[in-house]
């Protein structure tokens, strides 16, 4: 599809407004997507963080009680 001026390309042969609006949905849905994504994937890593503290301590106190086991 060939236009002449850049005003008939953003007139889109007069669907524009639909045109436009598609791309704007897309677009926002897309960036919405991505920020999602990303907060998701930090709040997973976090929460692997604190899992993997949460064992470091067991395994400290676990190691810790055996040294002060008393002996029968």
């Amino acid at each position: 599809m060939h236009f002449e001026s850049f005003s008939d390309f953003l007139a889109m042969g007069g669907y524009a407004f639909y045109v436009w609006l598609s791309y704007g949905a897309a677009f926002s849905l897309l960036i919405i997507l991505t920020v999602v994504s990303v907060r998701g994937r930090n709040n997973l890593f976090k929460q692997i963080r604190s899992k993997q503290a949460r064992e470091q301590k067991l395994k400290e106190y676990r190691t810790g009680n055996k040294n002060h086991e008393p002996k029968t």
